[in-house]
């Protein structure tokens, strides 16, 4: 039988990323979500719920992420969802589910999302810097 792990959401982060590195130098990064509905309740009135989500995000996305995402900021995660369950040291069973990112969308303008010192025409420039000589290989 086949079987699916796909999860899409879209919120806002509720926390900067907090990036580490595994002892064999991948990144690492942490990032909590925060996804809002809304639903007319049985009394007519209007009812927001809030639901929270661990990500995590590895590589060179991780380090993006880190970069450029803040607190606030919109994203779209896509991935899918991991369970893990363990024993503390006082016996207590404690489990978690966390969404594995394999693709984060940003959803602000370009460079909307990065550090508050850097502006959209220095984000340009890096990037035009990154790929030095080879501006003629860009596609278009």
């Amino acid at each position: 039988m086949a079987s699916l792990n796909r999860v899409f959401i879209i919120g806002n982060l509720t926390m900067d990323p907090e990036l580490r590195f595994t002892p064999n130098g991948a990144a690492v990064a942490n990032i909590r979500v925060a996804v809002n509905h809304r639903y007319q309740g049985n009394d007519g009135n209007w009812v927001e719920e809030a639901s929270f989500f661990n990500v995590v995000a590895w590589g060179r996305q991780a380090e993006t992420a880190n970069e450029y995402l803040r607190k606030g900021k919109p994203v779209l995660v896509e991935g899918r969802l991991r369970s893990s369950s363990w024993e503390t040291p006082d016996g207590q069973k404690r489990s978690k589910v966390e969404i594995v990112a394999q693709r984060i969308q940003f959803l602000d303008r370009v460079g909307a999302g990065a550090r508050s010192e850097d502006t959209l025409a220095e984000v340009a420039d890096a990037d035009l810097q990154a790929l030095g000589d080879n501006i003629d290989d860009v596609p278009f």
